[in-house]
């Protein structure tokens, strides 16, 4: 059977047809009730049975799941329709996903993995039911289920292994669960994307990696690079502070390797906005100055416009504030609004580790960070697009940053406590010391009113003083320069280096 309609417009006439094919084929095949088939549909994906009239309603409103590549549940072989990977054949079509070939399902699946090979057959393993007759688990939703679970408790690894063993125990004959967590592990693998474990100065001074990567120690502070002892003796091997790095570009790349993600990410582009009316960042200032500055990256809707997020936490639960670690994630604003803030589209990149907040000296750590930005803004070739079967460069720009009070302070280098703590009104800001308080207290914001608005000659209510000074002028980012301020700042890669 045909399977290159299930990527097809579910108002064309091919996919209309595909449908029709596919529950013909379920309702002749002996083996299958027809008032009790498995639902192939992106919502149900083969864990729910209906009969066929509300199968072909739910394959038109929700589409038919993409990995569900070898029909198991609707009368094909655990190996039929395996991909021919000695294809030469180079996926072509415009930009609108008209495709010129039907060969949907190879283009993908080529390119979706450098070992493709053992990928198909991690999808083969996968799409295998748990045991014989099970209807509601397969091979990897029940292993994903368990792992969930392992690491929500914190379960130790030999803890797991004993687990998969009396699982497997309580389950029928020729069971397809792993019992040891090699097994899982190994299951998984197909799926794991890189990262770096990068040494770093205990008192945030370097980072142990290009000029330093063979240091012991910094010779500025003279702290050592592996951890001591309660004897103060070293640790060789064992770094004394870690920074945990993984790196943006090649989950970017698969990212735009899902049929359904890499269709999302040029919403913003394919959609028509309400004049007047903010409903995607793509409508705000910051966004449409970019358009307007470097007209080529707005020529390609697959452009990523990224924000930065960093705060501190307190791991494992604890309140207290003696050890903190700072996570920097990613977030693409190409999605759809009811996408682009889902947990699973926003990118861990960074952990700094503890015990201590890097502070001021976060950019020592952004420095790695920064270099992958820079090379997304020149352009990453070679990005294949799995929706339009092409492959292009891939550029990004960093649009703002995410964070609260402090940790702005950090990030931009800018007073935020103090006499000066306000990065709008700068020297201009109005502070007053609280002697019996011993905390800063803020005024003076009547000078933001409008000119001749009343409460600016309220005394009584105020500090006893008319208001008759001016509103400070914002930086925007640019050389130190104020300049009528924007809704939004918008930060090029390029300029990361710059401290804009």
């Amino acid at each position: 059977m045909d399977k290159f309609w299930i990527h097809s417009d579910r108002r064309s006439k091919q996919y209309e047809e595909g449908v029709e094919l596919f529950i013909r084929g379920c309702l002749e095949n002996p083996h299958i009730d027809p008032n009790l088939i498995h639902c192939p549909c992106c919502k149900c994906k083969n864990l729910k049975k209906r009969p066929a009239k509300y199968i072909r309603e739910h394959l038109y409103f929700h589409g038919f799941s993409q990995n569900y590549v070898n029909r198991i549940w609707h009368g094909e072989s655990a190996k039929s329709d395996k991909v021919n990977w000695s294809t030469n054949k180079e996926p072509i079509g415009n930009y609108h996903g008209h495709f010129e070939t039907t060969n949907m399902c190879e283009a993908t699946y080529y390119n979706y993995t450098e070992n493709p090979e053992a990928f198909m057959e991690f999808l083969e393993e996968a799409e295998k039911p748990l045991y014989n007759g099970c209807k509601r688990y397969t091979k990897l939703s029940a292993i994903v289920k368990l792992y969930n679970t392992k690491a929500k408790h914190g379960m130790s690894d030999a803890l797991f292994s004993d687990l998969l063993m009396d699982f497997g125990d309580m389950l029928p004959d020729n069971h397809n669960l792993p019992t040891k967590m090699y097994d899982v592990k190994k299951t998984l693998s197909c799926l794991a994307l890189s990262h770096e474990k990068i040494h770093a100065c205990s008192n945030d001074c370097i980072l142990y990696r290009k000029q330093y990567k063979d240091c012991v120690n910094f010779p500025k502070c003279g702290l050592s690079r592996w951890k001591l002892t309660k004897k103060n003796v070293e640790k060789k091997g064992v770094p004394a502070k870690v920074l945990w790095y993984f790196p943006p570009i090649p989950r970017f790349k698969r990212v735009f390797k899902s049929l359904h993600t890499s269709k999302n990410l040029t919403w913003h582009a394919e959609t028509t906005g309400v004049p007047g009316q903010l409903r995607h960042p793509a409508d705000s200032p910051s966004w449409k100055l970019v358009d307007h500055m470097w007209p080529d990256f707005e020529s390609e809707p697959r452009n990523l416009r990224l924000a930065l997020a960093a705060d501190g936490i307190n791991p494992y639960s604890n309140l207290s504030s003696r050890y903190s670690c700072w996570p920097i994630m990613l977030v693409s604003y190409n999605l759809p609004p009811n996408m682009c803030m889902k947990r699973k589209f926003i990118m861990l990149t960074m952990l700094i580790s503890g015990p201590k907040q890097p502070r001021n000296d976060i950019d020592v750590y952004l420095d790695v960070l920064a270099e992958d930005l820079q090379r997304l803004w020149d352009g990453v070739d070679g990005v294949y697009d799995a929706y339009r079967r092409q492959f292009f460069t891939l550029k990004a720009v960093l649009l703002w940053t995410i964070n609260d009070f402090p940790a702005y302070g950090n990030l931009s280098g800018c007073s935020t406590h103090g006499y000066y703590a306000c990065p709008v009104c700068k020297e201009d800001t109005c502070a007053k010391h609280l002697e019996n308080g011993k905390k800063m207290s803020f005024v003076g914001h009547r000078r933001f009113l409008p000119r001749f608005h009343p409460y600016r000659r309220q005394m009584k209510e105020f500090d006893g003083m008319e208001e008759h000074g001016e509103s400070s002028t914002p930086l925007y980012g640019e050389h130190g320069e104020s300049s009528t301020p924007l809704s939004g700042s918008f930060v090029p890669v390029r300029k990361i280096h710059e401290g804009a």
